[in-house]
Formats: C-alpha cells, sequence, structure tokens
C-alpha cells in the first residue's frame, strides 16, 4: 500500500472540487480503498454523475466542511471570501500529500510566466539523458496519477500553480521561481496573498537548491521571505555578485562556465525564453547532467502549443498564437522576440490589472494596428487614442477578418491578449484553437 493511502486510510476526507484534479484524487483512493465513505464536494453536484454507493456528492457547504479529518482541496477552489480560520489545518492536495511522501527527485517550477515551458523543457532534458522521468502537476497531468511509479530512481518535475502553492507545507528537493508579475488578482484577496502563494513553493525542509533570479524587481524583494535552508542560485542577465549563472553578448555561463552561445539557433525563441533556458541549465548543473547533451535538448525542444506558436503564412501575412499571453509582460515579450509585428490582437477579461507599460509600449512601438478583443481591449483602445489605429472587435474571428484585411504583406500578426480567455472562452487553449481555426480557413478558400 503507497504511503499516501497509509495517511488517508483512517482518515475522514473530503474531496472539495470535482474536475480534472479531484477525479484523479477520487480514483486513487478508489484502487486501494474501494469501500471507504467518500464526500464529493463541487457546485456543479447535481450535473455529476457517479456510481458509488460510498461517495457522498454534495453542494459545497465551508459550514460543515470542518467534519472531516482532511480536506483535499483541487487547485480551482478559491478561499477568497472564506474564512478558513476553522478548517485550515486540514486543507492538502494532490501536491501536498505527494510532497510529504515521495522518494523522487522533486523538481517544482513555478513563477507568473514560463512555467509549462520550463518545465517541459527540464522534463525533455532528463529524458533525452535516459533518466526515469515524469511531469505533472499544473501542466495538465495530475500528481496521484504516476504517483505509483515514482520511486527513488526517478525525476518528477512538478509544474506547480500558485493555486497548488497556497496551502502546501512541504516543498519540491529543487524549486525554481521563475518571475512575478500582476496576475491572479480575482482569486486572492491581494497581489501580496498571490506573491507569497509563489514563495511558499520553496518554504520548507526539503528545499535544497532555491533558483530564482535577481532581474525581476517583485522575485527579488519577495524572495527574502523564503524561509528556505537550502542554497540560493541567482540567475541574472548580468554578471554580478551572487549570480551562479549569467550571460554576456556571447554565451551563458554556468558558474563560471561557458556552456551556451547565446545566438544558437534554437525553436523557442526571445529573452524571455532565453532566460527560461538558464534555469534549465543551472537545474542540469546542479543535478550533474551532461551539459553538452542538455544543450542538445534545448536547441532542439520545439515551442509548446499556445506559445508564440507560428500558425503560417496566408495572403503573404505570417500568423501567430500567443494565447498563453495573459499579462502586459507576456505581450511585450512577445513582441520583442518576433520582431516584425505589423498587428496585434489583445484583451480579454479584466481582472484589475494595471495595463499602462503596455499602453506606453504599444505607443512607441512601430505596431501599426491594434485590434482589440473585450473587455480589456476595448479599454486599451480608449487609453490609445488617435495615437494608433485601433480596430474594436467581439471575438477572435472578428479579429483575424480584420487583421486579414489591415496587415501589410511580408509581415506578422501576433495575437498575444495580455488578459486571461474567462467569459468569452473556456480557456486560453480554446481561445487560440479558434484563431488558428479561422486562420486556416483563409488557406482553404
Amino acid at each position: 500500500m503507497s504511503k499516501i493511502i497509509e495517511k488517508l486510510k483512517d482518515k475522514k476526507i473530503i474531496i472539495l472540487g470535482f474536475g480534472m484534479e479531484g477525479q484523479s484524487t477520487y480514483k486513487y483512493i478508489r484502487k486501494y480503498l474501494p469501500d471507504k465513505e467518500l464526500v464529493i464536494m463541487d457546485n456543479n453536484y447535481q450535473n455529476i454523475s457517479l456510481n458509488d454507493r460510498y461517495a457522498s456528492l454534495v453542494d459545497v457547504d465551508y459550514n460543515s466542511i470542518n467534519t472531516c479529518d482532511i480536506i483535499i482541496k483541487a487547485p480551482g477552489v478559491s478561499f477568497k471570501d472564506i474564512d478558513i480560520t476553522p478548517f485550515a489545518s486540514k486543507i492538502s492536495s494532490q501536491l501536498q500529500l505527494f510532497l510529504e511522501t515521495t522518494e523522487s527527485y522533486t523538481i517544482g517550477v513555478t513563477g507568473t510566466k514560463g512555467k509549462s515551458t520550463t518545465s517541459s523543457l527540464m522534463y525533455k532534458v532528463l529524458c533525452d539523458q535516459g533518466k526515469k522521468a515524469f511531469l505533472v502537476g499544473n501542466i495538465g497531468k495530475p500528481i496521484l496519477d504516476i504517483a505509483d511509479e515514482a520511486d527513488k530512481d526517478s525525476y518528477t518535475v512538478i509544474e506547480m500553480s500558485c493555486h497548488q502553492l497556497q496551502y502546501t507545507t512541504h516543498s519540491p528537493r529543487l524549486g525554481i521561481i521563475l518571475n512575478l508579475f500582476e496576475e491572479h488578482l480575482d482569486h486572492y484577496r491581494n497581489k501580496e496573498e498571490y506573491f507569497m502563494a509563489k514563495i511558499n513553493g520553496v518554504n520548507y525542509d526539503e528545499n535544497e537548491y532555491f533558483l530564482y533570479t535577481s532581474d525581476n524587481e517583485l522575485l527579488n524583494y519577495y524572495k527574502d521571505f523564503a524561509r528556505t535552508s537550502g542554497q540560493f542560485i541567482n540567475i541574472t542577465d548580468t554578471k554580478k555578485e551572487n549570480s551562479y549563472t549569467y550571460k554576456d553578448d556571447q554565451y551563458v555561463y554556468v558558474n563560471g562556465e561557458p556552456v551556451f552561445a547565446v545566438n544558437s539557433e534554437r525553436k523557442i525563441v526571445g529573452t524571455h525564453n532565453l532566460k527560461n533556458i538558464m534555469f534549465v541549465l543551472t537545474a542540469s548543473k546542479l543535478l550533474n547532467l551532461n551539459l553538452a547533451k542538455t544543450v542538445e535538448s534545448v536547441c532542439s525542444f520545439e515551442p509548446l502549443p499556445h506559445r508564440i506558436e507560428l500558425v503560417g503564412t496566408y495572403e503573404g501575412v505570417t500568423y501567430y498564437n500567443d494565447s498563453i499571453a495573459t499579462i502586459p509582460d507576456a505581450a511585450i515579450n512577445a513582441v520583442e522576440a518576433l520582431k516584425n509585428v505589423n498587428t496585434i490582437i489583445i484583451g480579454g477579461m479584466d481582472r484589475g490589472i494595471d495595463y499602462t507599460p503596455l499602453v506606453d509600449y504599444l505607443k512607441q512601438s512601430n505596431i501599426e494596428n491594434i485590434i482589440c478583443l473585450p473587455t480589456t481591449g476595448h479599454k486599451i483602445a480608449g487609453l490609445l487614442g488617435s495615437l494608433k489605429k485601433t480596430y474594436l472587435v467581439q471575438n477572435v474571428e472578428e479579429a483575424v477578418d480584420k487583421a486579414r484585411v489591415v496587415t501589410q504583406k511580408g509581415m506578422i500578426c501576433l495575437m498575444s491578449p495580455a488578459a486571461p480567455s474567462y467569459g468569452f472562452y473556456k480557456n486560453f487553449e480554446e481561445r487560440g484553437d479558434r484563431y488558428k481555426e479561422h486562420i486556416r480557413k483563409i488557406g482553404s478558400n
């Protein structure tokens, strides 16, 4: 029997949230404890079909939640307006259960942007060097799906979202925080709570290495709140007194050794992705991997969908999909990476983020056409006034139709929304897929 089940077998359990991760938790428990009484709380409980005489499906009720011994919370459940004092000590999660029991070497990756790319690249590096490795967490595969396979001879790369980290009381052995920007202000009471949720990923005794960058002002400030006894590893764009990894115009240096040519041909473009690569090179050095093979993996790594993803060239216009860009800095990074952007499509859900830096950037840029989706795009159009050509549209199909007309031949149309998709699309993947599908209709006509 697994160590996780040993912890759970005599506990009264509530599974809070029954999406992908909640269902994974349920299946894992049922694998070992088919007759154990379980309570599943979900606001959508009436639409869930579950043929299990030992499981109770109920609405979320915070007045009765304290009757259990342990609450296994799904990441999407927010306690923003809930007084959790009566049951705070009972909150757990898949991440918590895994980190406190596994013998696998854990590499946790978080940050506002770049988590999926960095996690996936780290996983590829390990696999390419013949290591037994797993990639789980926020990237889509629930952690408990691999818990029984992850042994002392394996590496588990975990993409850790702030929602997964907020109440966790254990840390990965190698913890990476890529950056901090304002985001998820709909889920947290304030931005400080969000930032501290990220820092929580390196707060506990298991943490041996904490990789961060002093180049990001917010992270450089909040790193001092980390309670880890592990080694702080600074990854910077310029050589500094405390930098373990840095670069100049020619090379990335890891612990003083030149290991990667800055201008190497690679498929993930942009200075922000070079920084992600620097984190992976550093982790590889700390894990005693073959750095030459790591460089080979980096150069052959394909960009993930919806991350400055080339859709194709149609009627002389090259289209890129960067639907993952949900904050202003991400959109700016995408433009800087591609250079030749003539049209940008922006806008989405308004989370109360300050868009002034993006507005200022667009004013000074060479981008001719700014196609604006609701809600934030329409607001940005108002802030830009007559300084730029702005076009108000209602969905990505209208945005593509407009881009097709206004974008100069031989140049780029980039969708990099700088805002979440919620309220208009199910997620950033649906938004990106709709964009790509409509573009490809151009080629089929």
